[in-house]
Formats: C-alpha cells, structure tokens, sequence
C-alpha cells in the first residue's frame, strides 16, 4: 500500500457484495467516521478496506455520487494508471476480434470491462470515446494514450454528454483527437452505413442489436417490413440489402429518417425504402387504419424506464407500441420487440408483450430471446451490465 493514498473503509459487513465481484460502493456502505466523503475529491484514487483494515481493492472516489466509489483493480500491485489501462484495452480488443470478422464493434463495455466509466465504440480506424464518471474525466489523457498505443485510430471523438454525466457533477462536451469528419462509413450485415459521429444518438450507432438483426436478416427475403423507431436504419435498411421487397422506416428525427435515404441509397435499396416522421406509436396506429400490414416489425424504441420509479408508465407506453405494431402483422408473421431499459426484468417484458397480444386479438409463438450482443459482455456479479431485451416471436390469430 502506498502510504500517501486515501484509503475507504467500508461500515461493518458490508464487502460481501464487493468480493462477489461487483464493482460499485455506495455512499451508505463507507464509514465516515474513519473515512470521511466530503474530504475527497470528485474522481480521486483510494484504497478500499474492510472494517476490519483489510486490504480490499483500489478504486477512484466521488463524494457527490451515491455511487461514491468504483473498483477499478484488486491486486495491490496494479492501481489504475496507463499501464493498467493499456492492459485492460488489449483484453478487450481480444474478445472482440475472436467474434467479429471487421473492426466495427464495442470495443470497452464499462464494468464488463473493468473500466467502469468507460465506454469505446470502434469505426474502422476511427473510435467514439465516452466518459461517464468523474474517475474517468480524471483519466481522460491516460485514456487517449492508451487507445493510440493499442488500436492507433486516424483520430477520436470524445462524446461525454450522458445523462449520468449530471450525477457525477460533471459538465458536458465533445471534443476530437485528431483532424476527423463528423460521419464515418461502417459495414454490418453486408451492408454499408454513413454514421453521424459526432452528431447522433449516443455514439453514433447502436452496436449492441448486432447479433440480433443478424438473427433476423435471412428471413426477410420478399417480405414486407416495418421499421419503428428505426434511427438511420440499422434494421430497416439491412432487410433491404438482405432481401425485404418493402422497408417502412419510422422515426422522429427528420435528420434520422435523411440517413435511411442516404444509406438506402448507398446499398442500391432507395426503391424499397420508405419513410415516415413521427411518435412511433402514433404512426403505427395511422398506417393500421390505413390497411397496411407486414410480415416484419421490428420495435426498436428507447428506453421508456430509465428509473425505477418509472416502471409503471413505461410499462404501459411498451404496451401500447407493441399492441400497435403486433396488430400489423400478417398470421405467420414476425414480430421483433426490444426494450433498453435495464428497469424492464425480462419476465415482465415478456408478460408486456403477451398482454399487448391478446389485447388485439393475436396469440405469440416465442422463437427467440436475446439479449445483447456479444462486445457488450454481462459482467456475472453485476445483473446492471444486463439491460437489452429482444424477442422475436411468430404472430397468429388468436382461436
């Protein structure tokens, strides 16, 4: 131990949850009359210890979060630094080049990881850094040095404007290394995407439904496909390329649904893509009155719970989408339903979606339940690294 490094002490039986693995301390576990918070410094080192002064971990502090430190290493001998960094980046890299064929991935997932705080997201020779703690801001050159060492990217675009950014009390920016564009070019599934980097949702694209619109490509050959939320395309635009006759892609953001275009255009698909600006649900219900249906429909809507305390609304604001789109489809279609809420247990999505079935009239054959794909590993001691939720079912009256 280093005798200038502040050490935590935690209240009394309160490590058995840390050394099962998890890698969060809360506010409510540390013994302030020993170690008290308020002296930190929002993202200094320290040094955990049990009540009884055992050595513990190293971990990074802040005193404003409930959250109020992060396990960061436990071997006495490797505190957190860019070596440790370096490290931990190669491991990672590994993972995801055993999987995946080109260097478009998730390339650190946070605590699955063990770099919580963290999140890189890999474009070809591009990267799009997010940092979410104040242990990370702390970080942050170490961080840039370590990812030019391990993948020597052309450049990278730090996009640290999350919401749990607030919680740490840090401010929000964006900020590029190097002389970069604001889209870059990605393949998935065949098939080619412009990307807004510095100017989408989160970093640009969301890698985590990879595996899963893999699932979903070699059954849309001639079929008819709904889009919901689609953003730029990533589903809709890919059942394009794969075979699907006609793509109806839903969307907000008028900015969004330009992409589609452009990336329909790009992978020689423009006269089978459509699009449509609007609520999601609102949308789905005109196109019903309109009588159109599908063979496909793909609900891919952000997280409507992002808190506990919005479990109820959101439960109900899922069910009302997936009524909507389940109505749409064809008997012997396929619905592909998701939810991103990590509040949402896939028991109750699963109870969601059957009540959104039987409220119109349809029964569901479960064929599939994923959950992310695989450059977003669940870290076992921490069921908060699990979140995605993707069902694919088969969609029949009901009698």
């Amino acid at each position: 131990m280093n005798d200038s490094t502040t050490v935590l002490r935690l209240k009394k039986n309160e490590e058995k949850r840390l050394t099962s693995g998890h890698l969060w301390i809360y506010s409510n576990e540390i013994d302030t009359h020993i170690s008290p918070l308020n002296q930190l410094n929002p993202g200094q080192a320290v040094e955990l210890h049990s009540s009884t002064g055992k050595w513990l971990a190293h971990a990074y502090a802040n005193p404003h979060s409930l959250i109020c430190a992060r396990i960061t290493s436990r071997d006495p001998k490797y505190p957190m630094n860019k070596s440790l960094l370096i490290h931990r980046l190669k491991v990672a890299l590994s993972l995801r080049e055993r999987f995946y064929p080109e260097p478009f991935y998730r390339l650190v997932f946070g605590e699955s990881d063990l770099l919580p705080g963290l999140v890189v997201d890999r474009f070809g020779d591009v990267l799009v850094v997010q940092i979410s703690t104040a242990g990370m801001e702390v970080l942050k050159e170490e961080i840039v040095a370590a990812l030019d060492k391990v993948v020597q990217p052309v450049g990278m675009i730090l996009r640290c404007n999350s919401g749990s950014r607030k919680l740490e009390g840090l401010s929000n920016y964006t900020e590029k290394v190097g002389e970069l564009p604001d889209e870059t070019v990605l393949r998935e599934g065949g098939t080619e995407f412009v990307v807004p980097i510095a100017n989408g949702q989160k970093t640009g694209w969301f890698y985590d439904q990879h595996d899963n619109r893999q699932w979903l490509n070699p059954l849309v050959k001639d079929k008819t496909v709904i889009d919901a939320c689609s953003y730029i395309g990533a589903w809709g635009v890919q059942t394009a390329s794969h075979g699907a006759k006609r793509v109806i892609c839903i969307d907000t953001s008028e900015s969004a649904l330009e992409y589609v275009a452009e990336n329909a255009q790009r992978n020689g698909v423009s006269d089978r893509v459509f699009t449509v600006q609007g609520n999601a649900t609102e949308v789905l219900a005109g196109l019903k009155a309109d009588g159109e249906n599908a063979d496909v429909v793909v609900l891919d809507p952000p997280a409507f719970i992002k808190r506990k305390k919005d479990f109820r609304n959101g439960f109900r604001g899922y069910q009302k989408l997936n009524e909507r789109g389940i109505s749409l489809v064809k008997p012997d279609g396929i619905i592909a339903t998701c939810s991103c809420s990590h509040h949402m247990p896939a028991k109750d999505f699963l109870t969601m979606v059957n009540r959104a079935a039987v409220h119109v009239d349809r029964q569901l054959q479960i064929l599939a339940e994923m959950g992310q794909s695989r450059d977003h590993p669940i870290h076992p001691a921490m069921p908060e690294t699990r979140y995605l939720k993707t069902t694919f079912a088969r969609v029949l009256p009901r009698n």
